[in-house]
């Protein structure tokens, strides 16, 4: 199949904007909790639909109050919270287009999108990012920008004061400003290369997209239904979540720091849950050292082997009675106690940002907890496709959502159309033009469509290694099997215009500890000892033989270097939604990869 287009199945009127999602929620009998709050006791409390419009509605009179216009860009720089939303909606309500900034950035690219977007206003988290936004000010000698709102301050209760004598009417009326093809948001692009690009998101691509997607997903985007939000609202898939459930009045938590999300999963109880896969390949390995640290790694490896396989025959249409019998026992063992982690009412769990791969979609779907992987971009407003309960097919990132399309160009691009996709670039219409072949959206990832129309990532275009003797050679899929391994954080390969594929590979510093300690290694072993250990050296040769073996020759890596020190998003070498940043990978790393390839003859 080269192409497949899926109908919408919720019409929506064109006047119609995402402040409309509230205020449907808030008339319903039932006025759904469309976000919790935990307390300084520790509890969770709900913040029904009526009390969240209350608030939000006495926000944007702060806004108006405030001189900020309909269509004035208005930035947000927090981690996730619930001021974040709340801040959000007031700024629609006031008839503003929100600009998110991820809370890590430096005070230069804060500088680049309020310059780039105009922004008159920026809602900060706490003293120290107005300060990063008042030195972006000063940097660039912004002038737009006239307030700085403060969560941990006293930001929202002057606003709250300064709007006091502002009319509902007056709400209503800015409120109803925008239409579905309005611009709601401009999302900067985090970017692996190059400076972000500001993407035109309309309140069509977020209204439009949510009453289809809760279409769709019914078991899970559902009124009663519970999640907790840990990755950053600045990322379009955060956001697109947290949009699709005030649409689906489900509940909406927040947890800021990634450190407290288990405890938080426990006392919470979500139904389902967001993330990247590198969070999933984390729970995994987490759960796999824990096992292995208490004595039962046979324990785990053996019900990993059994989830696996139930997950497969269970696709296949057909399980054995032996491996149901199997599996049942690993219930009790084993994935019961995993599920409790993470809370033990969690059945679905939507996973973005990067493909899964079939080994952890299985594992998880084998111990209860149905990972439905989909794909999309900061241009496509989050999913373009993603699977559901009811269609579903691990390894693939699923079939379009209703109202979006895919195709297939002829050098393997996936082309998408739809409700999803983008109004163009902020103020780069030569950008918005290359973006676009015929209406169709150029992703620049690399797929194919099954018979059935489900698609799957195969890779990146610009990723895409073409070796000296021209042979192409896809990173990712060597990638993901090395960094499978807990040892392993990271894994970029390298190649390009190269007589070989060679590989970087960092260590996980969490990992590591229980690593040494289960060869009988010094627990004061550095991280650069580690890296040169004939043990660790021997164990990440075993990662790339067995990587090596789902690939050819040509493609399979010859010789492998590992970093003392991980790549992450504060070293800048990961964007905030864990990409690898490969071209800053190369150039930081430009003398171990020249060391590789002048030493090694091959």
């Amino acid at each position: 199949m080269r192409d497949i287009s899926v109908p919408v199945l919720v019409d929506v009127p064109r006047q119609t904007n995402i402040t409309d999602l509230v205020i449907r929620q808030a008339a319903k009998p039932s006025n759904p909790a469309l976000f919790a709050v935990k307390r300084e006791s520790g509890e969770w409390e709900d913040i029904p639909a009526t009390e969240f419009r209350r608030q939000v509605e006495d926000i944007a009179k702060g806004l108006i109050s405030s001189g900020v216009q309909p269509g004035d860009r208005v930035a947000i720089m927090a981690r996730t919270r619930y001021e974040w939303s709340l801040a959000d909606f007031a700024i629609w309500f006031a008839g503003a287009v929100s600009v998110p900034v991820y809370e890590t950035s430096s005070p230069a690219q804060v500088a680049w999108i309020l310059s780039d977007s105009g922004a008159v206003g920026a809602f900060v988290e706490s003293a120290r990012h107005e300060n990063v936004v008042r030195e972006a000010v000063a940097l660039e000698g912004i002038e737009s920008l006239q307030h700085v709102w403060q969560f941990d301050g006293n930001g929202l209760d002057t606003l709250r004061t300064a709007g006091a004598g502002t009319e509902d009417r007056t709400v209503a009326d800015r409120r109803a400003y925008a239409g579905l093809d309005d611009v709601a948001t401009i999302i900067y692009t985090s970017g692996t290369t190059g400076k972000p690009k500001g993407c035109e998101l309309t309140h069509g691509n977020f209204v439009e997209l949510s009453e289809n997607g809760a279409a769709a997903l019914p078991e899970v985007a559902r009124e009663g239904g519970q999640t907790i939000m840990f990755l950053p609202l600045a990322h379009v898939f955060a956001r697109f979540i947290s949009v699709l459930c005030v649409a689906a009045g489900a509940t909406v938590a927040h947890t800021p720091d990634v450190k407290n999300l288990l405890p938080d999963l426990q006392s919470y109880k979500p139904t389902f849950i967001l993330a990247v896969p590198r969070v999933f390949e984390k729970v995994y390995n987490n759960s796999m050292l824990k096992a292995e640290d208490g004595g039962k790694g046979k324990i785990f490896h053996a019900g990993a082997d059994v989830a696996i396989a139930w997950s497969k025959a269970e696709q296949a249409g057909k399980i054995p009675l032996g491996l149901k019998v199997k599996h049942a026992i690993f219930d009790r063992l084993l994935y019961g106690k995993i599920r409790t982690a993470m809370g033990g009412r969690v059945q679905h769990a939507v996973s973005g940002g990067a493909p899964l791969g079939d080994r952890l979609g299985h594992f998880f779907h084998g111990i209860g907890l149905m990972v439905l992987e989909g794909y999309g971009l900061t241009e496509t407003t989050a999913p373009i496709t993603v699977n559901t309960p009811k269609k579903i097919k691990i390894g693939t990132v699923g079939a379009p959502l209703p109202g979006n399309a895919v195709k297939i160009a002829d050098d393997g691009e996936i082309l998408a159309k739809g409700v999803c996709v983008m109004k163009g670039y902020f103020n780069r219409p030569e950008l918005t033009e290359e973006a676009f072949v015929d209406g169709w959206f150029r992703t620049g990832d690399i797929g194919e469509l099954d018979e059935d129309g489900f698609l799957r990532i195969t890779g990146r275009k610009k990723e895409i290694i073409v070796t000296a003797s021209g042979k192409n050679v896809i990173p990712a899929l060597l990638e993901d099997a090395i960094r499978a391994n807990a040892l392993v954080s990271q894994c970029v390969v390298v190649g390009d215009q190269r007589p070989f594929i060679s590989a970087l590979v960092t260590l996980d510093e969490e990992a590591l500890p229980g690593w040494l300690e289960r060869h009988q290694l010094p627990a004061g072993t550095t991280m650069s000892e580690a890296a040169e250990h004939p043990l660790v050296l021997a164990e990440i040769q075993e990662l790339v033989d067995t990587a090596n073996t789902t690939v050819s020759r040509a493609e399979a890596i010859k010789v492998f270097r590992i970093v003392p020190t991980d790549f992450t998003e504060t070293s800048g070498h990961l964007t905030p939604s864990l990409k690898i940043k490969r071209a800053q990978v190369l150039k930081d790393y430009s003398d171990v990869v020249e060391s590789i390839y002048s030493a090694t003859k091959v």
